[in-house]
Order: structure tokens, then sequence, then C-alpha cells
């Protein structure tokens, strides 16, 4: 079929792990044509499982697509996969608007933009905001920063994805909201960890808590409906979040606001409560599990241990 007969563009994806197999699986299911290639066989496995084509490497899914999507868990990933596609562009030059999703440094988002001022070619950054369980409930927020009239032209794969993809300006504002969003959650969590281990301790059942608060528009936030559930039952797999991953975007937030002199009080504050639970083996369980932290120190759950067997019951 001549891609001028095509009801939409095939979409290439690179990075088909939690979140890109999420957006692959979802693209299909909406009559787009996906490709797409990861370095797990068992990614890519799944991405033909649901009807998508599987490629071999980098290269190929550039030549393919019209529409290229990245979603990449490292910085190192990330350098790697956009020398491959430069080079791939030098070598065959085509028109190709890149929609890079990962949550990275400014510094890594900046040389990639370097690195795609070639003719033909645009680069647009809009991260994630949100959960796998989140796009069940179209509740994802994408962040949708670059040249405007060519985040007009990815609007209809947005609206796939999300019902909420707000245009935020000029490349790089997409990162810069998504850490902000990030701030406010590392806080939230560990609030909500902090309100758990305290209703316990002064003799109430948080699960009232829950039901009180949760849905209030005053003190109710997503966060809080989505991990305090966890914190209740002691149960924090699997995760929405893993702390371990947390970390990483920690550090992001961290050196941002270094960079730029702004102190981050109460964010600093939380990073302790998240690094004692990678000491507490909690590395790949969700960061609800600050929950374990705050009751271990408030003396509650000093001779017991998450109950990792149980399945959350709103989670």
């Amino acid at each position: 079929m001549k891609k001028a007969e095509k009801k939409n563009p095939t979409i290439g994806i690179i990075g088909l792990g939690i979140m890109g197999g999420i957006m692959a699986e979802t693209l299909l299911m909406n009559q787009f044509v996906v490709s797409g290639f990861d370095i797990e066989p068992s990614a890519c496995k799944r991405l033909k499982k649901a009807g998508g084509v599987a490629l071999k490497s980098v290269r190929e899914v550039i030549l393919e697509a019209d529409i290229v999507i990245t979603s990449l868990a490292t910085s190192s990933a990330l350098l790697k996969v956009f020398d491959e596609i430069k080079q791939t562009l030098l070598e065959q030059p085509k028109k190709l608007i890149v929609i890079e999703t990962s949550t990275l440094s400014m510094q890594d988002k900046e040389m990639i933009a370097k690195q795609m001022n070639i003719p033909g070619v645009d680069l647009l950054d809009c991260p994630i905001s949100g959960t796998a369980a989140r796009m069940k409930d179209r509740a994802w927020t994408i962040f949708v920063s670059g040249n405007e009239k060519t985040c007009k032209k990815i609007k209809p794969i947005m609206e796939c994805l999300s019902d909420n993809h707000p245009y935020v300006g000029a490349y790089g504002n997409g990162l810069k909201m998504k850490l902000i969003a990030n701030h406010l959650v590392a806080i939230y969590n560990v609030a909500c960890a902090e309100s758990t281990i305290f209703a316990r301790k002064i003799g109430l059942d948080p699960q009232d808590v829950l039901d009180i608060f949760g849905p209030s528009p005053v003190i109710g936030t997503g966060v809080m409906r989505l991990r305090m559930p966890f914190m209740i039952d002691r149960q924090y797999t699997p995760p929405t979040m893993k702390v371990e991953v947390w970390q990483k975007d920690m550090q992001v937030i961290g050196d941002l606001a270094k960079s730029v002199g702004c102190p981050l009080p109460i964010f600093n504050a939380t990073a302790p409560i998240y690094t004692a639970a990678m000491a507490q083996g909690l590395a790949l369980s969700d960061t609800a599990s600050t929950a374990e932290v705050i009751g271990q120190m408030a003396g509650l759950y000093q001779n017991s241990k998450p109950t990792n067997h149980l399945k959350s019951k709103k989670a």
C-alpha cells in the first residue's frame, strides 16, 4: 500500500518497555500501523502479538516510519538511540517527526536537539506523567512541547493516547512541566505515607481516612487515591512506579533545581525516606512503600513484613 493511501501514518516506537509497549498497543487498537524495536526480545514479541511489526534495529524503524516515538529508560540508551537515528538520517535523508517521551535530564534533551538539527526532521519533547494503570483510564498527561505547527500535526496521536495533552510551549518545556509534576508527586506520596501511619498510631482506621478525604476537592489527590490503598494493605506489588526508577527522577529534579539555584526544602526532606526504602530491600516495590519506612520509624512494623502476596483492594 502506498503511503498516500494510508488512513493513518506509520508510527515507529523505539523502546517497548512498560510505557512504550502500552503506547504501541493503544495505537494499534486505534487503527494505526505500528512498527518498533527494543533490545529485549520479549518486548518485540509482545508488539508482534499485539499486531505490530517488530523490527531488528533502530535504523529499520527510522526508515519504515513516518513518525517515531522514543521511550527510553536511561541517558545512555537515549544517546545511543539518537546517535543511530542521526546516522541513519544523514545516510538516507527523509522528512520525520520524532516524539521524545522519556523523563531524563535537560542536558540530555538539549544534546539530542543538537543532533536532530537536520533538514526535514522535527524533534518534539513530550514526556508522560502517569503510570501504566492510569493509561487504562486515559488519565495520562502528555506535556507536548516544540514547534507549535508540528505539535498540531501529531494531535491525532496524542488524542489516541490520552485525554490530557496540553501544548506547553517551546521544546524542553514538556520536561520542565513533567519535573514539576514529579516534584509534587514525591511530596504527596510521602505525605500520604505519613498520614497513613499517623492515623494508625492514634487509633484510626486509615481506610476511613481515605474514604473521607480521597474524594475531597480540597484535600484529596490522585496520588492519595492511587497510593494509599497500597499503604493500607501494606502490599506494594505489582508496582505502579518502582522505588529504584523513582530515584532517577528525584536525581534529575534535584540536579535541575541546583543548576538554577532554587531551594527545594520540602522535596529534599522526602529524599531520605525513598533512600531508606531502597536500603530496606524495597527497590522493586511501589513508591507507596515509603509507608513501610515511616511505619518502622513509628514502631508499628518492626516485627512484621509487607504482605506482598496479597492483592490491594483498590490499587
